[in-house]
């Protein structure tokens, strides 16, 4: 999937999120989730694979990302995307999918199914933000001052997105793959988009619904970088821990990019938990 396009539009009050669907339309439904400051890209290996397995597979960028409407005074806050998935559930039809989800992407679906009433069939969290406190140190930095990082010059903020998208891999990133991530936020419309992601996360959106976690009630996978720097392994043992009966598994020779640094072993894993 070098030429990874998402074909179909759905308008939100967010802006309008771009979408695709793939594999076999008889099967399972799989949605796939990505993070920040990510897109539906990084699933550009494992979405295939998963499809070519016989499932039903839906992408999406969210507001604000990817391919997805970005815009001036936008609301791309955690709270926002989870009620976003709702609504995309609902327009594909979907009332108990099995959900995949990369690092914000964990708190999306986790918002959607304990505040929103999105219902899966399983759930599995990759290298998730979920459990406070989060943010890496560059994160946190740009947060507080995203007014003066707004203002870099464009090759500047080129590099700095570049240094950052390529830190979150443990083995290294192709270089045709660090430039599909970075691309998105390059332009005067991308830089914008994105240091507001950045200015609006908000760790209460996972404080809220932190306390919930011990009452999910079903299959639940835990997925984690043994490398991951970002999110080191031990919160994806301390997240694990919460929800009754997840399995923790850990991914040897992978940072927080565990779909880019080791995609045959994490479908691997993720086929086994969705045929479970």
């Amino acid at each position: 999937m070098s030429d990874w396009t998402l074909r179909e539009e759905l308008a939100t009050a967010s802006g309008a999120v771009r979408w695709d669907r793939f594999g076999d339309p008889g099967g399972d439904p799989v949605v796939l989730l990505h993070g920040t400051p990510f897109s539906s890209y990084v699933w550009h290996e494992v979405a295939p694979a998963l499809a070519a397995a016989g499932h039903l597979v839906h992408v999406w960028d969210m507001p604000g990302y990817g391919s997805s409407e970005m815009r001036s005074g936008q609301d791309v806050s955690l709270a926002v995307q989870g009620r976003i998935l709702t609504e995309l559930l609902a327009h594909w039809g979907l009332a108990e999918p099995s959900v995949v989800a990369h690092d914000f992407g964990g708190c999306v679906a986790l918002r959607a199914h304990l505040l929103h009433g999105a219902r899966y069939r399983r759930l599995a969290l990759v290298d998730a933000v979920a459990l406070r406190p989060w943010g890496t140190d560059f994160f946190r930095l740009v947060g507080g001052h995203s007014h003066v990082f707004e203002q870099l010059p464009a090759a500047l903020h080129r590099a700095l997105v570049r240094e950052y998208v390529a830190s979150a891999s443990h083995l290294g990133l192709r270089p045709a793959t660090l430039d599909a991530l970075v691309r998105p936020w390059t332009g005067e419309r991308g830089q914008a988009a994105f240091y507001r992601q950045i200015a609006q996360a908000d760790q209460r959106h996972t404080d809220e619904i932190q306390p919930l976690y011990p009452t999910l009630d079903l299959p639940v996978t835990v997925c984690w970088g043994a490398e991951d720097t970002w999110v080191p392994l031990a919160k994806g043992e301390e997240l694990a821990g919460l929800i009754p009966r997840a399995r923790l598994v850990r991914v040897p020779r992978a940072g927080h990019l565990v779909p880019l640094d080791a995609p045959a072993r994490l479908t691997s894993e993720l086929l086994a938990f969705l045929r479970s």
